[in-house]
């Protein structure tokens, strides 16, 4: 990425002022409506952006609209609070996963909404909103021309093996065991070359190891427990890349998380895995007559321990790869993560 200009250099545009003048002088308003671009430079085409956002802001009774770009240094957050201090009421997050996170995480406790342009290769939060994900000019008519909706977020505070503590947000999961190691192992230049083909290769590198943990672990007020486990997975919505629902019964807004622990023992756990998730969840589940089929043959395995709360504490027993919203962020040898029911207002097509 790209060196993050100057506050000064990033919040105000020839363009926008101009802008600024031209919707002053041709409506008769003083306090129209103030949106703002956060954008990844090395995943969106900014030129085009611009282009989308002067046709459909001004129409849509929007006032001028700034750009900041993130970089190595800041992903997001800290354009976005400066976004809010410069007045936006909305911010558009262009960009990957990271993006969205970052600018979700700074908007938490705003009055701000959130537009999404996907430009990863996950887009999980717009895929779990049924959102485009490739057509550009639609994404921006969205944001400007939708409606509101509040959705929850997830608040984890994360213990590292040196007892520093952080506090991290998440809009769809985060998950600690195999699929945080899969995400440390992905070769980024192979991911930008091949997409999500490249958690294949890392996939069969992380099962080269045992990568069985043992946890201690509490949900909501009830009593601790122990448990052994490959990955254990707390989501916010539930759908991945390639059609895969992961966590069927989540809903984005229902106040409470969607766990899973997946705890296969050899070849045989793997394959009762892949057909819950990939098979039932995937593809029956999604038609009147494979509903009925589950209905008549579905059963619960042991290598799939699903469970619902708002609260989750686990305590791991050394220190495990850690991933938020399909990002890895470290180690950690204990976990505690939250709903915050309504955090994060975002934008989406008005019938829908």
């Amino acid at each position: 990425m790209t060196t993050s200009p100057s506050p000064a250099e990033r919040t105000s545009t020839p363009e926008a002022d101009t802008a600024a003048d031209e919707a002053t002088a041709g409506s008769g308003e003083t306090s129209l409506r103030t949106a703002a671009v956060v954008y990844n430079p090395i995943k969106v085409d900014l030129k085009a952006i611009r282009a989308s956002v002067a046709r459909h802001a001004g129409d849509a009774g929007w006032g001028p609209t700034r750009y900041y770009e993130t970089s190595k240094e800041d992903p997001g957050g800290g354009i976005t609070r400066q976004a809010l201090a410069d007045g936006a009421e909305m911010v558009i997050a262009a960009g990957g996963d990271g993006t969205v996170r970052a600018v979700a995480e700074a908007l938490r406790g705003s009055d701000a909404s959130i537009g999404l342009v996907p430009a990863g290769t996950g887009n999980l939060l717009a895929r779990n909103l049924s959102l485009s994900l490739d057509r550009l000019d639609d994404s921006i008519a969205t944001a400007f021309r939708g409606r509101d909706r509040a959705i929850d977020l997830g608040v984890v505070d994360i213990e590292r093996e040196n007892g520093d503590r952080e506090t991290k947000v998440f809009v769809v999961m985060a998950g600690v065991g195999l699929d945080a190691k899969m995400l440390a192992n992905t070769n980024d230049t192979l991911k930008k070359r091949v997409g999500w083909l490249a958690y294949v290769d890392a996939i069969a590198r992380a099962l080269r190891d045992d990568n069985r943990i043992d946890v201690r672990y509490q949900l909501d007020d009830g009593e601790r427990k122990s448990m052994r486990a490959h990955t254990i997975i707390v989501g916010n919505c539930g759908l991945l890349p390639a059609n895969i629902m992961l966590l069927p019964d989540a809903a984005v807004d229902d106040g409470i998380f969607d766990i899973v622990a997946l705890r296969p023992e050899g070849l045989i756990g793997w394959v009762q895995i892949w057909i819950k998730i990939v098979w039932e969840n995937g593809v029956l589940r999604r038609s009147h007559v494979g509903r009925r089929i589950m209905a008549a043959n579905s059963r619960e395995v042991r290598t799939l321990r699903y469970n619902k709360g708002k609260k989750l504490v686990v305590r791991l027993d050394s220190p495990q790869d850690f991933e938020i919203d399909g990002d890895s962020v470290g180690k950690a040898v204990a976990l505690r993560a939250v709903v915050d029911p309504g955090a994060l207002t975002v934008r989406v097509p008005e019938h829908s």
